[in-house]
């Protein structure tokens, strides 16, 4: 976990750069409106081909046509609850100022742009937004740039700019708009009446669950590991995993706040972003009194994952469903060479294999990984599969406990391990096949 990768989106096309310091006047087109508290500058670019078609957004709600005032109002309510998450006074002092700058869409998939530039003293940034977007790429822009802004206060304008990680960004996305207690984001009426401009709402808020949907999306997919929040991949980033992604990152937010002193270790974050090359040294050195290593961070995750799903589970997967759930969860992924300047082949290998073929550590790392992926399916695995699972969970659960217990010894041999998980192995194979006879 000590790598460090660039991060070149941080969602939904997200792009972060650092551009040639110039005059703030160089960023304010006219004319230009102005939020309450002056930190947000909005302003709208011209249609160099307004005759061009333009994306309709029709009457799907999660779609808003942005208008120069409202985005205004909607910039100022995000950084509030933004802010509220964070632990900080709404009405708090800003450094740098933003300048949203509104384009005229030409497809729904457009990128939005976020630009950080030194400035005298300060630092201050440039988002270009599309006039037409979705809800939560929206939120993803202004979240970005408030995490940046407040990473970047005391960042020497002569040094690198912050690169808050995407499960960050992600994550207060997520808990912003499903914890606010008012709507957030404002977009323009899409229908006249009576000649009028209105928008319906419609909104029952009362009991709300700021993870509701985290349970919805959760419910057919697993939550993603620590490594994998920690390096998402274009299609997660863009949403076209099912959200998988969006929700683990706002759940592992979520729990970070719930830490002892937790939004204050996040601030620590974002502060210790700048003086480090990468931003899993400046988590560990937030969150040092609760994670040493990423080791520790993924076993608490894990055992937090498992008691979010222990509480909605959802509804039980048929006998198909649960043998094919039960055998992902089983396999360990790995990238084969077959010659040291060969491209990595794309394998599956069983637990056995691991238990032979790697080191003692990376062995633990694996298992425990596996561990968490079969307590999360347990509540809805079929009969008899749901207790063949059982079997793994405690013989992985005693091997590590057993490796645990030893650790200033030599470890303990696998090869117990290795003939329990045989014999599941062939209780499972019974059952597959008895699954597989079976009308369908």
């Amino acid at each position: 976990m000590n790598r460090s990768r660039p991060v070149c989106a941080l969602a939904g096309g997200l792009l972060c750069c650092l551009a040639a310091a110039r005059g703030e006047n160089a960023w304010l087109p006219s004319p230009a409106t102005h939020s309450a508290s002056g930190q947000f500058v909005v302003s709208v670019a011209p249609d160099p081909q307004p005759f061009l078609t333009r994306p309709d957004p029709g009457t799907n709600a999660e779609i808003l046509r942005l208008e120069p005032s409202l985005l205004a109002v909607s910039a100022e309510r995000f950084k509030a609850a933004l802010w509220s998450q964070l632990g900080l006074p709404a009405s708090g002092p800003w450094s740098g100022r933003i300048f949203l700058v509104v384009r005229p869409a030409r497809s729904l998939e457009e990128p939005v742009r976020l630009v950080a530039q030194p400035f005298l003293q300060r630092w201050i940034y440039r988002v270009e937004l599309p006039d037409v977007i979705t809800r939560p790429r929206c939120a993803r822009a202004l979240g970005a740039v408030l995490l940046l802004e407040l990473a970047n206060r005391a960042a020497p304008v002569n040094g690198p700019s912050a690169n808050p990680p995407a499960w960050l960004v992600e994550g207060f996305a997520g808990q912003v708009r499903a914890a606010a207690e008012t709507r957030v984001l404002l977009g323009a009426p899409k229908k006249l009446v009576n000649g009028i401009p209105q928008t319906r709402l419609a909104e029952n808020r009362r009991g709300l669950d700021p993870l509701a949907g985290v349970r919805t999306r959760l419910q057919t997919a697993a939550a993603l590991t620590f490594e994998q929040l920690s390096w998402p991949t274009g299609a997660q980033l863009n949403g076209d995993d099912g959200g998988v992604y969006a929700a683990s990152a706002q759940l592992f937010v979520h729990d970070l706040l719930l830490l002892d002193h937790g939004p204050s270790k996040v601030r620590a974050l974002l502060v210790a972003l700048p003086a480090h090359a990468n931003w899993q040294s400046a988590f560990f050195e937030a969150f040092r009194g609760d994670f040493r290593s990423p080791l520790d961070v993924e076993k608490w995750w894990s055992l937090r994952v498992v008691a979010f799903a222990m509480l909605a589970p959802g509804p039980q997967w048929s006998p198909a469903a649960s043998r094919d759930q039960l055998e992902t969860a089983l396999v360990v992924p790995v990238n084969i060479r077959s010659a040291s300047n060969a491209l990595p082949v794309y394998a599956e290998i069983s637990l056995q294999a691991v238990l032979q073929d790697f080191d003692p550590a990376r062995q633990s790392e694996i298992l425990q990984t596996r561990l968490r992926d079969l307590e999360l399916i347990q509540f809805r695995l079929s009969p008899p599969l749901a207790e063949i699972s059982a079997g793994y969970r405690q013989a992985l659960a005693d091997f590590l406990d057993e490796r645990k217990r030893n650790s200033r010894r030599p470890a303990p041999s696998p090869k117990t391990l290795v003939k329990q998980l045989d014999a599941l192995d062939a209780r499972r194979r019974a059952v597959e096949a008895c699954i597989s006879a079976a009308p369908q």
